[in-house]
């Protein structure tokens, strides 16, 4: 990318929502045991996020790691938007849809870094083996 700044920012955006939801995960904020038993999940499915949601973070963070990154933080941010969707609706116990917003500005972001950095993930041997032509 042309613009160092503006990747960064992509790259930064993305990494802190998904860390400052860490604090809720992990240590059992009401709201979040309330999402993931609503889900059926609880306490299990809200600790693999919240570990799942770490590794994205870093993995985004480390710019030769940034698009494996942003594939895994865009599938975890699937889920919740689906579960926004199908189940929570967009607005959780009165947050105003903030945490819709920011699973969909989380994915977004991914989105985009996913197509920048395109080339790392070619370059992967279970990934990139897809990509190849025979």
């Amino acid at each position: 990318m042309k613009n160092p700044i503006l990747h960064w920012a992509l790259r930064l955006i993305p990494a802190i929502i998904l860390l400052q939801t860490l604090f809720f995960k992990f240590s059992a904020n009401e709201e979040s045991v309330y999402i993931f038993s609503t889900l059926g999940i609880e306490p299990w499915g809200r600790i693999f996020s919240g570990v799942v949601e770490l590794i994205a973070a870093i993995l985004i963070i480390i710019p030769s790691a940034t698009a494996l990154g942003a594939l895994t933080a865009a599938g975890v941010m699937s889920g919740a938007l689906l579960s926004h969707f199908f189940v929570l609706g967009i607005e959780v116990k009165g947050d105003g849809g903030l945490l819709f917003v920011l699973a969909l500005v989380t994915l977004i972001c991914s989105a985009i870094l996913i197509w920048l950095n395109k080339s790392q993930l070619v370059k992967l041997p279970l990934i990139g083996g897809w990509f190849e032509r025979k």
